[in-house]
């Protein structure tokens, strides 16, 4: 069976390409089975699990790589995942460029599929990630808007994605200003 189109591949030496795709509502059930996992593997050293991101709005646009965010008590704590978490299959990066975050990655058959962002339950990090996903939920218009901007600029920064996201940094910046002063 073919693979479709829109995957987000990592073939070995070669950038990985920035594709959005429409909506799949496939989507949170993939969440739920991979949180399940998750929890199961790291037992008591989670203290909390959400869907964040893109693909965790209703309706919205996004790269099709399902975004989990996983709280663990404290920063240090997170070291104890590493192990499970490759036991589940996930490629374990380090912080990847954000203090305070472990960074792991799913690749099943040079697509990535799932990325695991390991951070202290209820730090800013926490906060902020679900403070925009929970605007977006709850402003269709905002998430309208923010799927037109992430399609033009995965045109624009196809082959860079530090650029994708830095050119979506505004608007992200703004939702986020927004949802606290109506918060």
């Amino acid at each position: 069976m073919p693979e479709p189109e829109h995957v987000d591949r990592l073939p070995t030496g070669v950038a990985d390409p920035v594709l959005v795709v429409e909506y799949d509502p496939a989507w949170p059930a993939a969440y739920r089975r991979e949180s399940e996992a998750i929890a199961a593997a790291l037992g008591e050293l989670l203290v909390g699990i959400e869907h964040m991101g893109s693909t965790a709005v209703p309706g919205l646009g996004a790269k099709p790589i399902i975004d989990i965010m996983a709280g663990v008590p404290s920063f240090q704590e997170g070291h104890r995942c590493v192990e499970p978490m490759q036991g589940l299959g996930y490629e374990y990066k380090g912080e990847f460029g954000i203090p305070g975050r472990h960074y792991f990655r799913k690749i099943q058959r040079d697509v990535r599929t799932h990325q695991v962002h390991m951070v202290e339950a209820g730090g800013e990090f926490w906060q902020r990630h679900l403070l925009f996903r929970d605007y977006l939920r709850s402003h269709s218009d905002e998430a309208r808007r923010y799927y037109e901007l992430k399609l033009r600029f995965s045109k624009e920064y196809r082959h860079d994605r530090e650029g994708y996201t830095d050119a979506k940094t505004a608007f992200i910046e703004a939702a986020i200003a927004k949802a606290r002063g109506s918060a």
